[in-house]
């Protein structure tokens, strides 16, 4: 069965074991992410410590493992009759089965988070920070296993897949600053004998809505701000990639994180609705496409909830002849075909000005040369799509580039790897003389696609940036500082790279998508969420003193 496709499975609780060398890390498995399974490393067999075996006792024909929800602290068995499975890109094995949770389980799971919202706000932040300084460093510790676990089931290479927990870490890491990040400001005397100053308090129940794109990093840019600003959490994970998200959970409870402030359901468009919709949710954050991004955004602000959602993205790099050759050809390969193209920040249109236009063979040269495999395999450059209907869809945006008229200068339709035949494989694909309005210009292919473009000048190369409607990410290959500067100035895009093809900024700064690629005010991490999981209250406080006399009434607004 195809990884699109959902069934239904029956039975009691299924129990198997994970081959591997590792020793358990644990030895109670009812409280475990995944039913029956102990966790163990599995970064030095990877493909072997992922293949489970049947015990005997089953009442269920299946041996395959079920992954749990987190409900007040505890890893629980779905009650759902839908589940769909979950599958390895490379080989097509079935790791699991998740549920897509029921009404009931989803009402338990925020009724959780609402029940401990009392208790965790009122707790001291440096409790709160330490929690998280705690949690680091498990990450830290379980590094191999993570990218491991998140290779299997999403398809990426362990080297990207390490990279994808690390930048997920680094705002765990972040989070652990709460105290100065949840600082307020203070004015004294602002009139006679009076101050004001603010307080950033927490709303209470929070959401988070999560692609499989990043199964590590985006779950973590999410609900660590949110609990460390002393909220509670309900995390949808991706239901085609959720193992990884749960191992990052079990860790994030062992790090002390108390029963009922992070909580997870698994499931569709059912949930997601849920989640909108409900009144004890006080605020929605978003990762995925823009069609689901809108329909969350207008659904969970209608419902009166803050929402955040970061969406589709079509972004554009522009190269001056100027440019450091040798790196800036490295640079554009691996932005553009590196995690096959499955990022929000992948490389997908590259404007060639003046004398540039000549580094083309050079370009396709280079992406040739990447090799397709296995995301666990040393060798490995560029995995799989995530499934079957990825690389289809993949393949047919080729076909159409094709028609539309652009020149296929590197077709990566057909390809097929030793030892993985079932593989979601399409290799690094280029396309020059591409124009607006054909389909591999206007829509995300979200696969390892590079668009080639010319341009006479900087201007026009600008021009054509701001015409498109999304604003993610863009970049500029100069070694002109007045070129960088002007680029900087004048393109209408939320984040920019000078000479860096994926300008995702650290956690000391927000991600600031933009235009069609961003709807609310404020973006992920960093100070703007802050202030988007926080209420700001002003307070203008006035002492008097006793043996002062009371004067006259004062009937103005203003402070006397």
């Amino acid at each position: 069965m195809r990884s699109g496709h959902v069934r239904k499975v029956r039975g009691g609780r299924v129990r198997t074991s994970m081959a591997g060398r590792r020793r358990l890390l644990h030895k109670d498995t009812w409280r475990r992410p995944f039913s029956g399974i102990t966790q163990r490393h599995v970064a030095e067999q990877p493909a072997v410590g992922l293949r489970f075996k049947r015990k005997t006792s089953m009442t269920s024909s299946s041996s395959i493992p079920t992954v749990r929800l987190l409900i007040n602290g505890e890893f629980v068995e779905s009650r759902s009759q839908q589940w769909r499975q979950v599958i390895n890109p490379a080989t097509q094995q079935v790791l699991a089965h998740v549920p897509f949770a029921t009404a009931d389980e989803l009402e338990a799971a925020v009724a959780s988070a609402r029940a401990a919202f009392p208790a965790w706000r009122k707790t001291p932040i440096g409790t709160r920070a330490r929690i998280f300084l705690r949690y680091q460093q498990l990450i830290r510790e379980h590094m191999a296993e993570l990218a491991a676990l998140l290779t299997a089931e999403q398809g990426k290479t362990l080297a990207d897949a390490e990279g994808d927990v690390f930048r997920g870490l680094e705002v765990v890491e972040h989070a652990a600053n709460i105290g100065q990040l949840q600082m307020g400001d203070i004015a004294n005397n602002v009139a006679n004998g009076v101050d004001t100053y603010t307080l950033h308090q927490p709303l209470g129940v929070c959401a988070g809505i999560t692609p499989f794109n990043f199964p590590a990093m985006i779950p973590l840019w999410m609900f660590p701000m949110a609990i460390a600003c002393g909220n509670t959490f309900v995390l949808k994970p991706s239901e085609q990639d959720p193992m990884v998200t749960m191992r990052l959970c079990e860790l994030a409870l062992q790090a002390g994180i108390p029963p009922g402030v992070l909580n997870v359901v698994h499931g569709g468009e059912d949930i997601v609705n849920g989640l909108c919709d409900h009144a004890d949710i006080k605020a929605i954050s978003f990762v995925g496409s823009t069609r689901v991004g809108t329909h969350v955004y207008q659904r969970a602000t209608l419902a009166g909830k803050r929402a955040q959602c970061m969406m589709g993205a079509k972004n554009h790099a522009i190269v001056l002849p100027d440019a450091n050759k040798e790196q800036t050809l490295n640079n554009l390969a691996g932005a553009a075909f590196g995690a096959a193209g499955q990022r929000c920040m992948a490389l997908s249109v590259v404007i060639l000005v003046g004398a540039t236009q000549d580094w083309i063979p050079e370009l396709v040269a280079r992406a040739r040369s990447l090799h397709l495999n296995a995301g666990h395999e040393a060798d490995t450059d560029i995995g799989p799509l995530i499934s079957r209907p990825a690389k289809e869809r993949v393949e047919r945006l080729i076909t159409h580039g094709i028609e539309e008229g652009a020149t296929l200068l590197l077709d990566g339709r057909g390809k097929t790897v030793q030892d993985y035949a079932d593989g979601n494989f399409v290799g690094p694909t280029i396309f020059s003389n591409v124009r607006p309005g054909m389909a591999i210009y206007e829509e995300e292919i979200f696969g390892p696609v590079l668009c080639i473009m010319q341009a006479a000048t900087l201007a026009e190369a600008i021009a054509v940036i701001n015409a498109n409607p999304h604003g993610n990410g863009t970049a500029l290959f100069t070694q002109s500082g007045a070129a960088a500067r002007q680029f900087e100035e004048d393109v209408d895009v939320g984040q920019i790279g000078i000479n860096v093809p994926i300008p995702v900024p650290v956690p000391l700064f927000s991600f600031t998508g933009s235009r069609a690629s961003k709807l609310g005010d404020l973006g992920p991490y960093g100070k703007q969420v802050i202030a988007f999981y926080t209420q700001t209250k002003t307070i203008t406080a006035r002492w008097f003193d006793d043996s002062v006399s009371a004067g006259k009434v004062n009937t103005t607004i203003a402070l006397k």
